[in-house]
This record gives C-alpha cells, structure tokens and sequence, in this order.
C-alpha cells in the first residue's frame, strides 16, 4: 500500500513540475501579422539601403553588446503576455521617436523565436497609424547567421 501511495506522490509531483516548465517556456511568435509585411534578412538589407529605418527594439544592453549595424535602439519595454491578444496598456513603447510620417517604411526587429517585443511593437505601430511597418521576424539571429554587419 505504501509503494503505491509513493507512485502515486512521485507520479502526481512529476506532472506538477512538467506543468510548470511547459508554462515557463514561452510560446514562439506566430507566423503572420496582421497589416504587418514580414520581411527576411536580405529584404531587410535591401530596405535598409534604400534608406528604411531599422528599430532594434530589445532592451538597451543588448543593444549595446550587438546590433544591425545601423539600426537604432527603441526599446519595447514589455510586461504583457507573451501572446498575440496582449494589453499594450501593460507595455512602454515611445511612438514619439519613430517618424512623424506615417507613410513612411519601417522595420523593427529583436532576438525572434521567442522574443516578442518586435511583433508588438509592428502591432503597436500599425494601430497608431503606421502604414508601411515591416517585421523582421527572424531578427539578430538571422542576420547574423546571414553574416551581414553588426555593431
């Protein structure tokens, strides 16, 4: 009897704890954005050249140890979910400092994956306005891997 009260506490404690870190791990970005263009590495260079903005909107020490070499730094400072129906109330995001032409093209990255501060703040942009936002979903991971230049 007392081996299978044991079990049963060890099963019931090994679910506990397998629940708890599926919880801790946060859920990827979704593939898509609405009103949003995702764009890769190379498109984003291209845009870059052609005179595009790049907000890299990590936290300012990322940024200070790397960056898209000519991207400035715009942090979305986030405290909502992690989740596509998130209360940007919850979240800083200075609007001010990207241009006052809403036509204009823009491109905000971060670290991807799991990082979810970029498609907030593409989201965040389109609803105050922004017509031309561009998420560069893949981030600094991808540029790097691409090998492009960074600062």
């Amino acid at each position: 009897m007392n081996t299978t009260k044991s079990f049963f506490s060890k099963y019931l404690l090994a679910l506990f704890i397998a629940g708890v870190s599926a919880g801790a791990i946060a859920q990827e970005t979704p593939a898509i954005l609405e009103g949003v263009i995702i764009v890769d590495a190379d498109r984003a260079q291209q845009m870059m050249r052609a005179g595009t903005q790049v907000f890299d909107v990590r936290v300012a020490a990322e940024y200070a140890e790397a960056h898209i070499k000519g991207a400035q730094s715009l942090p979305y400072r986030e405290k909502s979910a992690k989740a596509t129906n998130f209360d940007k109330t919850q979240d800083n995001f200075d609007l001010k400092k990207l241009p006052a032409n809403k036509n204009a093209p823009l491109i905000f990255y971060c670290n991807a994956g799991d990082c979810w501060k970029s498609y907030k703040a593409s989201k965040v942009a389109v609803e105050a306005g922004y017509k031309h936002v561009h998420w560069f979903r893949g981030g600094l991971p991808e540029w790097r891997a691409r090998k492009l230049p960074v600062d």
